[in-house]
């Protein structure tokens, strides 16, 4: 007479959810990757383009130095026309 033999070493692990859980649980993912994926977008701009160093701007114009001027007649900026002004 033989005795059919129990598998011990396998034990399978079931999980029964129903259609309302599962709608959950995606939900809940789906606001994890949103939230992953926000948090990285700021903290690659961040990286990308640092503010700490920089005044802030509050929309004043800021004044801007004026070109240099190369050594010849005034109002000359180019040493090309200063030279030949020199012939």
């Amino acid at each position: 007479m033989a005795v059919a033999r129990r598998n011990r070493g396998k034990r399978k692990l079931k999980f029964e959810l129903s259609l309302g859980a599962i709608g959950g649980i995606a939900v809940v993912v789906f606001c994890l990757f949103l939230w992953m994926f926000l948090f990285g977008v700021w903290a690659g701009q961040s990286l990308l383009f640092p503010s700490y160093g920089k005044p802030t701007t509050t929309g004043e114009a800021t004044a801007k130095a004026p070109p240099p001027t190369v050594a010849g007649k005034a109002g000359e900026t180019d040493g090309k026309a200063a030279a030949k002004g020199q012939k």
